[in-house]
């Protein structure tokens, strides 16, 4: 069986080894190493680039833009690329990579050469809001807000190393300018039309992530209930393998780290009836389905391989 070669740039990075962890026993795929001595040297990652397939970028944005441009001059054949940072996630040119974003959106992953993952908080964003207004229930004028909650590996290496030495608060609001880089993405994928308000935060814990929707059931179209809006989104993921709609907590509580090294997405309806006020929830691993698991459940579209998540990393 021929293999299909990847080359992880920045594979020592969180993403990168969380993909790199999950590729081991794939079959039909490959890793190409490059000693770690030379992992930053430009004529060793040419020469990998050179020889895989596919190409993974687990960089900061501006060194994944650099990446491309190598890429850009490689000589005849070039590798197909997922960038799984910020640069690329609503520029002409890549595809948009959640597979569950719309119908049709695993298929043009699949034939897609360029594809930009996702962020964490944007995928439990867009998983809730993307049915809501395809459905015409949610208007695209809508003054949204989000809230969201993130373990703190989401936040690159100053803020892991903060929190690991103790320097760090148990808990804090950040992204208060309100130009969240993540932004972009939510509006440009959402359908709304009103720029969403996004307040991100971090706490005390590695991984692990909320993702909150509050919403007035009086201002949405046809005014739905909760038990409408539990349908909708139950429909919507119905063939899902790793997103599923639960039913809500009787105790009106939910922790973030339940899903921690799996590669699903679970969604929930929380709602006041008497009040018409509803609160839609994504929980998942940042880490997971947020970050190294969509990653490799796009490689495996991109490659043609077996997009089944490994058991291992799924929630039963």
């Amino acid at each position: 069986m021929t293999q299909a070669r990847v080359f992880i740039d920045g594979e020592a990075g969180t993403t990168g080894l969380g993909i790199r962890d999950r590729l081991r026993g794939l079959p039909g795929a490959a890793l190409i190493a490059i000693d770690p001595r030379h992992r930053k040297d430009p004529a060793a990652r040419r020469d990998a680039m050179a020889a895989a397939d596919l190409v993974v970028l687990c960089l900061p944005d501006a060194a994944a833009q650099e990446a491309v441009a190598m890429v850009d001059a490689l000589p005849g054949r070039r590798p197909k690329l997922l960038d799984a940072s910020t640069a690329h996630r609503v520029a002409p040119g890549w595809e948009y990579g959640f597979a569950e974003l719309a119908p049709g959106q695993a298929e043009a992953i699949a034939g897609a050469e360029r594809v930009a993952n996702p962020g964490c908080y944007p995928t439990g964003a867009l998983a809730l809001l993307r049915p809501l207004v395809d459905a015409g229930v949610l208007p695209p004028d809508y003054p949204v807000t989000i809230n969201a909650v993130s373990g703190y590996s989401g936040g690159g290496r100053s803020m892991i190393e903060a929190y690991e030495r103790g320097a760090a608060p148990s808990f804090e609001l950040y992204g208060l300018g309100l130009a969240h880089k993540h932004l972009p993405e939510i509006a440009t994928y959402s359908g709304l039309r009103r720029r969403p308000i996004f307040v991100p935060s971090v706490g005390r814990f590695r991984q692990g992530m909320l993702v909150s929707l509050p919403l007035h059931l009086d201002l949405l179209h046809g005014t739905p209930d909760g038990a409408a809006l539990q349908a909708l989104l139950a429909a919507r993921y119905a063939d899902a393998v790793r997103i599923s709609v639960r039913p809500p907590e009787p105790d009106g509580r939910l922790e973030p780290e339940a899903l921690n090294d799996t590669d699903c997405m679970e969604l929930r309806v929380f709602v006041d009836a008497a009040q018409r006020q509803a609160v839609l929830v994504a929980r998942l691993d940042n880490l997971g389905k947020g970050a190294s698991g969509a990653a490799v459940q796009n490689l495996n579209l991109m490659l043609g391989l077996d997009v089944r998540p490994a058991a291992a990393l799924v929630q039963g």
